[in-house]
């Protein structure tokens, strides 16, 4: 885990996420809500991805996601009985809690992105290693990159077109210093 996610954040997360996603099971509306008013049992609940991997975890989806509609793992056991997850969280308010909620576009989903954190149990062959994330952060730059220098050189060709000789020469010049700056 890299960062302490604040009970608030998670607090207006599940809150706006009980009001933007219907769930596959009405027990996991139930569980969340419980989850909402107990602030203690709140702070050792951590949004993740993979869920399954943990000791004990939680994974719900909503109606439009094409995932499972409950799972709940503790050790080697998995139940779909979401009363089983219910009495556990309240017998045990002080073990941590892995919740994987599944619905679409979770990862693009700034809301989630805020209370989601990395998953310490995910072994390490499903990780994305440094050289990796190096190799796609580069790409992202050179990406950006060459669609800034089209865009510039589409902006000098309408320059042209138009006759604007002023408009030509500033395009010009950020063409030369993206250049100058990519050598």
């Amino acid at each position: 885990m890299t960062a302490m996610i604040p009970v608030a954040a998670k607090k207006d997360f599940v809150r706006w996420f009980l009001k933007q996603y219907k769930l596959k099971r009405r027990e996991c509306v139930w569980i969340l809500n419980y989850l909402l008013s107990h602030e203690h049992l709140l702070h050792n609940v951590h949004f993740t991805d993979e869920a399954h991997y943990c000791p004990r975890a939680m994974v719900m989806s909503t109606t439009g996601s094409e995932s499972i509609p409950f799972r709940f793992y503790k050790g080697n056991l998995m139940t779909a009985d979401a009363e089983k997850s219910f009495h556990d969280l309240r017998l045990h308010p002080d073990d941590k809690m892995y919740i994987q909620l599944n619905f679409p576009n979770s990862h693009a989903c700034p809301h989630y992105a805020s209370v989601r954190e990395e998953n310490p149990f995910l072994p390490t062959y499903l990780q994305v290693s440094e050289s990796d994330r190096k190799i796609a952060q580069q790409l992202l730059e050179e990406s950006v990159a060459s669609a800034t220098v089209d865009a510039l050189m589409k902006r000098v060709d309408e320059a042209l077109d138009a006759n604007d000789k002023e408009r030509f020469l500033v395009l010009s010049a950020m063409l030369n210093d993206m250049k100058v700056s990519k050598d």
